[in-house]
């Protein structure tokens, strides 16, 4: 009797020790991949973003405490395309993590698996902060959302192979509601086509594209580059003649510029949360783009 109650006990044990011992670690270098990997593996993947919406993902520091999370990792999900180029290296150097280094399993680069925007013609740092690989910033096109998110699904397999079907069964299942919010999304933000907007930074390119809004200005007069007082006058002159219908501003940006910009062409300035967790409603991927059109259907009307 005794030896029963053991054996059912180590069993009990056994299996509530399954789920945290078989889940994949997963380090993701921005919510919104901390987001999809957390659609896609459910309760086989443990999952820590490095940043937040509020966070500038160019300018980041390889912090003890993330070096100590890259090195138990299984996974590192990562933009790509030098947008981490900063800390990401660092990061995974110093974590001794053979599983994460570039070029093997444990290693994810999203923007790598999609057509990026602004690929430049030269690499001339003396641009500004150029991507010599185009611009980074592929997830506010939510069509590359789903191509990355098929090729996410099929990494997750490759390092779980006893989750294959847990993982394509979700995967499959994220894909139907995510290209039925497509279709939904292009129908609502129609209104929004030829729009012309003003940006901060190059960071709204693929929303941009894929809405087919037109940004007919930067407040940074280079990539990255903070604007000057005599840049913004001159955008002052140019934007009076010619007024876009909203500036759009990233819920990690500096408002001074924008709200600046704002008072002398008296147009307004439009907070969207451009990562998962950048505005109240934008609690997962779907609320990311639920509140990035209602924000911007708003503002046009």
């Amino acid at each position: 009797m005794i030896l029963a109650l053991r054996a059912v006990l180590a069993l009990v044990l056994l299996g509530a020790a399954l789920p945290a011992n078989a889940a994949l670690s997963i380090l993701a270098t921005t919510a919104d991949w901390g987001a999809l990997a957390a659609e896609l593996g459910g309760e086989r993947v443990n999952v820590y973003t490095a940043t937040t919406a509020f966070q500038d993902v160019h300018r980041l520091e390889a912090r003890p405490s993330l070096v100590a999370r890259a090195r138990t990792a299984d996974l590192v999900v990562a933009s790509g395309a030098e947008l981490e180029v900063g800390w990401l290296p660092v990061l995974l150097e110093e974590s001794g993590n053979g599983r994460i280094r570039q070029g093997m399993p444990g290693y994810f680069e999203a923007a790598s698996l999609v057509s990026r925007l602004e690929v430049p013609t030269s690499a001339d740092r003396a641009l500004g902060d150029i991507h010599p690989q185009g611009n980074p910033h592929v997830q506010l096109d939510p069509r590359n959302i789903a191509v990355i998110g098929r090729a996410l699904t099929a990494r997750l397999v490759q390092l779980d192979p006893g989750g294959a079907q847990y993982f394509q069964a979700r995967g499959a299942d994220f894909q139907a509601r995510w290209q039925a919010a497509i279709a939904r999304w292009e129908l609502r933000a129609a209104p929004l086509k030829d729009m012309p907007v003003v940006v901060i930074h190059r960071d709204q390119a693929y929303l941009a594209h894929w809405l087919e809004l037109r940004i007919v200005a930067a407040i940074e007069p280079k990539p990255g580059v903070p604007p000057s007082a005599g840049s913004l006058v001159q955008l002052v002159s140019v934007l009076t003649a010619a007024p876009p219908r909203m500036i759009l501003r990233n819920a990690y940006n500096d408002a001074k510029a924008a709200n600046w910009l704002s008072e002398r062409i008296h147009v307004p300035v439009v907070l969207l949360p451009f990562s998962v967790g950048g505005t109240g409603k934008a609690k997962d991927l779907f609320g990311l783009f639920d509140d990035t059109i209602d924000r911007l259907l708003a503002a046009a009307r």
